[in-house]
């Protein structure tokens, strides 16, 4: 089929740009710990993980969808990579909303924030959003235990039965609820008062500014147009109490959210361009170190 043949090149392309692109990242975030590192650093080194994860059982999926959607793979390795793929992209969507919230503070309370601000509460925040995206995500199990005998043997989580949907679509509504529409939500309000906060601040340096507010913009479009449409399909299926017919297509839209992490975090960053780069981004005074802070540079 023509889809699935679509859908098999967006994920080859995903895999052969995003693979190289993470590790990079991987490598240059892994770098910055080694120096004095953020709790966005160690946010934005999780979300990287996540997508590294995404793209590590890809194949997987690139392999059903070149057997027409069938899975023809060992019966136990289907909940495991519908778990690890679905997992990390609300992962991923918790994490921006948890360094929208980060970079927020650094310009509203550059002072009082950075005084309590500690790379430990990086590593908390991060455990506690694996754990609870990772248990609301426990529900493909469910799905495949409570109803093993009416599944399709050559479907992994395609063409559901009633009494899975039952089941699916309750849980994919509040799946899109508590770990889209809210990070959502709070990354919109993070990131406009970022953005306002930076537009009055005019004693910063014009290149921060620029480069600040464009990772704001930058974060903010990916979230909606890689996340948006994918969990729109959760609140239409809802509605209508169906699977919706064009939900693998919103999912691809998602599965390239892989790739513009990475660019993002590129273009943003000048110290994410200097290790990359094996340069320490060096600052000569307080003055610059405190600029790069409140923007968020360096993150």
């Amino acid at each position: 089929m023509i889809q699935n043949k679509v859908i098999l090149s967006v994920y080859i392309v995903t895999f052969l740009i995003g693979l190289p692109a993470n590790a990079l990242a991987f490598y240059a975030f892994v770098k910055k710990l080694r120096e004095k590192p953020t709790p966005t650093d160690i946010l934005l080194l999780n979300l990287t993980i996540s997508d590294l994860l995404f793209l590590f059982f890809l194949p997987l999926k690139m392999y059903e969808a070149a057997s027409d959607m069938h899975w023809f793979l060992p019966g136990y390795l289907c909940p495991i990579t519908t778990f690890f793929f679905f997992s990390t992209i609300y992962t991923s969507s918790v994490l921006l909303m948890a360094v929208s919230v980060d970079r927020y503070l650094c310009v509203a309370y550059p002072v009082q924030y950075k005084i309590h601000r500690k790379a430990l509460y990086g590593i908390i925040c991060s455990g506690i959003i694996w754990i609870t995206t990772s248990t609301h995500l426990c529900f493909i199990y469910i799905v495949d235990h409570l109803t093993r005998g009416e599944s399709h043997i050559q479907d992994c989580y395609n063409n559901f039965t009633q009494s899975q949907l039952d089941v699916v679509l309750p849980m994919r509504l509040e799946l899109c609820l508590v770990l889209y529409v809210l990070p959502l939500f709070v990354c919109i309000f993070c990131y406009t008062r970022f953005i306002l906060i930076l537009q009055r601040t005019s004693s910063l340096n014009e290149g921060k500014r620029r480069r600040a507010v464009g990772m704001a913009v930058g974060t903010l479009l990916v979230f909606v147009l890689c996340f948006l449409p994918y969990n729109i399909t959760h609140i239409q299926g809802f509605i209508i109490q169906e699977d919706v017919s064009w939900r693998s297509e919103a999912l691809l839209l998602a599965t390239v959210n892989t790739i513009f992490d990475p660019i993002t975090f590129y273009f943003s960053s000048a110290s994410f361009q200097g290790n990359l780069k094996g340069q320490g981004e060096h600052t000569g005074n307080a003055q610059n170190h405190h600029a790069g802070t409140t923007t968020g540079e360096g993150q």
